[in-house]
């Protein structure tokens, strides 16, 4: 694909998420089918992991969140190269380093900029099945004041994730309170 392939697919994408974020569906509609066949099941956003061990990845996002595994790659050597998976409605993939490109997988140390937050039926299982699988807790489970209860794991490729189940529905006026309560403690404190 050409740079200018590249520059339109990306501005017709983030035309269709602002669309379809103000319920024009007929204009939503009418991008989707100008980006061509594939994203007629495919989301606009698709989170690309990049993993040492692909492999491992596959068995612990199968194992911990129920994932799907829809499409595997090998690499010339047999490894992994690139995988398609879908967690629930989402879809993910998987990918091997790349001498060719920049992309590494992170630093197995919690300090990953992105965080993955997937919703869960139950997140104290889902925890507890992925602490099992080899993950790290790096936030206990706990109830937020938006109404989700989450915990944060490091996966043993090195990404992060925002577990979460929701518990109650809020408001955004409820929300903007209890967010305004924990600040006045925190000034307190």
């Amino acid at each position: 694909m050409t740079l200018s392939a590249n520059t339109a697919l990306l501005a017709g994408s983030a035309a269709l998420l602002v669309l379809t974020h103000l319920g024009a569906s007929d204009a939503a509609a009418q991008v989707r089918a100008e980006l061509g066949p594939v994203l007629a099941y495919a989301p606009v956003i698709i989170p690309r992991l990049v993993c040492r061990d692909p492999a491992a990845a596959i068995d612990f996002y199968v194992s911990t969140f129920d994932a799907v595994e829809r499409l595997r790659r090998p690499a010339a050597d047999g490894t992994v190269a690139h995988a398609m998976m879908t967690i629930g409605p989402a879809m993910l993939m998987i990918e091997a380093e790349w001498p060719t490109l920049t992309s590494r997988a992170p630093k197995p140390d919690g300090s990953s900029p992105v965080v993955m937050y997937v919703y869960v039926p139950d997140v104290d299982r889902t925890v507890d099945r992925a602490i099992a699988a080899g993950a790290e807790l790096l936030i206990p489970v706990q109830n937020q004041f938006w109404g989700d209860r989450t915990a944060w794991i490091m996966d043993p490729s090195g990404h992060v994730w925002t577990i979460a189940s929701r518990i109650e529905a809020t408001s955004e006026q409820e929300r903007k309170d209890r967010w305004s309560g924990i600040l006045a403690d925190q000034d307190r404190g």
